[in-house]
């Protein structure tokens, strides 16, 4: 709540707090802003002190008032966000009760970086750092940081495809998953996402037509959009896209890719079904396009789960991986497996973008796999999250929610009965950042769905506050 203070006047806080959601994206452009008498009720202040803040918020261009219908975010230039900022001490601070502002990709992902607030976060894509923590990875990094080690390959710029030695521990672990590559159909990448960019970067021209899975990763829709495709959402299924859709934008439109998550589908857990992943294949034999396979969730996945590149032999298909989710996400090491006629175009788009990839993280992430430690450390991760999984599950039922999909993997498909968009904003007063389901379609309409991280909802004291704030009740 607002309080009276010497050095900031309630105005000022209320102004400040608003500010911060803009700047950080936690409130998208286009959202409208609570009415004045609204805003007033909820914050406990007189209405001259919300019409004050407002006039704030237009002097900085922050906002814009349409008449007749109120206050609404403009479209502001991203800023860095500064972790000694009142939005990232502490997000229950900020005002609350905003109307259709939904929470966009990006900010997200900054929630990601700088935490809203010190609660275990619902709607992250990760792990907990206290998951991930390893004695082996300090070790791994010694190991290739010797003077002559150094020496050796620090002061030279690495090798365009990434390190070798990488590569080929790649090599092998794909065979475990029956795709067979190579070590020169292996292409290193800055994490990910950066193996996706490239292969869009690679194969296809702005007003091209995409097929991507819908629910999906917002981040995917965004950053096609900024490329210039057209994207042709697919419905994901439980046994994997939908056929028949599929099928009718092949024949309209002449797609040039399909990105798909086939195992562990982020946000549903979906994994492919053998008898959709051959007919995906025939679709793409008949209608000349390629296929991109996310299996960033390999990690925790079972390894005898159907990929479509190990079906496909690395044809028309595209491999993409990294070891973000599962061992550090800040060394950002990613990876693509390519039919050997793409690897020279991919690794040149990769060139032109980043030179090379850090040639010490990427050995010491060889040594984590050779000596068997990223499979021990998965391993262990797997048990953990099948416990999690289970209380949380017991959780979100008991809160009177359900799964629109059968639990699995590190994400729940969650029906919590309101609109997510709208809950996400009281939840996050206070201090839970939500990943409503709007944000994982490509156009945006309003859903009771949302995405947990099963890792991250273990605690009741979230389900206690999504039940009150649910029902309406500000706990004030």
């Amino acid at each position: 709540m607002l309080m009276k203070s010497a050095s900031q006047s309630l105005t000022e806080q209320l102004s400040a707090r608003f500010s911060d959601r803009i700047r950080t994206r936690l409130l998208a452009p286009g959202a409208r802003l609570p009415s004045v008498r609204l805003c007033a009720q909820q914050q406990g202040v007189s209405p001259s002190t919300v019409v004050a803040a407002y006039d704030h918020l237009l002097a900085q261009g922050l906002v814009e008032a349409h008449k007749n219908r109120g206050f609404y975010v403009r479209e502001v230039p991203s800023v860095p966000v500064d972790s000694s900022s009142t939005a990232v001490k502490s997000v229950a601070n900020q005002t609350a009760g905003l109307t259709r502002a939904p929470i966009n990709a990006t900010a997200l992902i900054r929630g990601m970086f700088h935490a809203v607030s010190d609660k275990p976060q619902p709607g992250m894509g990760v792990f907990p750092p206290e998951w991930l923590e390893t004695t082996f990875m300090p070790t791994a990094v010694r190991k290739v940081t010797g003077a002559a080690a150094l020496k050796a390959f620090s002061l030279q710029y690495g090798e365009p495809a990434g390190d070798l030695g990488l590569r080929q521990s790649l090599s092998k672990k794909l065979a475990a998953l029956n795709v067979h590559a190579a070590p020169l159909q292996i292409v290193t990448t800055v994490g990910a996402t950066h193996a996706l960019d490239i292969v869009s970067r690679t194969l296809l021209r702005a007003g091209d037509y995409v097929m991507v899975e819908e629910p999906g990763w917002a981040i995917e829709f965004a950053r096609l959009e900024a490329l210039g495709m057209r994207i042709l959402p697919v419905p994901r299924r439980a046994d994997g896209p939908d056929l028949d859709v599929m099928a009718r934008y092949c024949e309209a439109h002449n797609p040039k890719l399909f990105v798909s998550v086939s195992v562990f589908h982020n946000p549903t857990g979906y994994c492919l079904s053998p008898g959709s992943a051959h007919r995906v294949l025939q679709l793409a034999n008949a209608h000349n396009f390629h296929i991109v396979e996310d299996d960033t969730y390999s990690h925790i996945a079972p390894d005898h789960a159907t990929r479509l590149c190990a079906l496909d032999g690395l044809q028309r298909t595209i491999y993409v991986s990294g070891f973000a989710k599962i061992l550090a996400p800040n060394w950002r090491i990613g990876f693509m497996a390519a039919p050997p006629e793409l690897v020279e175009r991919l690794t040149d788009t990769k060139l032109l973008a980043t030179l090379t990839t850090p040639a010490l993280l990427e050995k010491a992430l060889a040594w984590c796999i050779d000596q068997g430690q990223l499979r021990r450390h998965a391993q262990r991760i797997r048990t953990r999250l099948d416990v999690a999984r289970a209380r949380s599950v017991k959780l979100a039922l008991a809160a009177g929610c359900t799964f629109a999909a059968e639990p699995a993997g590190l994400f729940g498909w969650v029906d919590a009965g309101v609109d997510t968009d709208e809950l996400s904003q009281r939840m996050l007063d206070e201090g839970y950042l939500l990943a409503p389901g709007a944000l994982f379609h490509a156009n945006r309409q309003p859903s009771t769905l949302m995405r947990i991280n099963f890792a991250t909802t273990q605690d009741a004291l979230f389900w206690q506050t999504f039940v009150r704030l649910r029902s309406g009740k500000s706990g004030k």
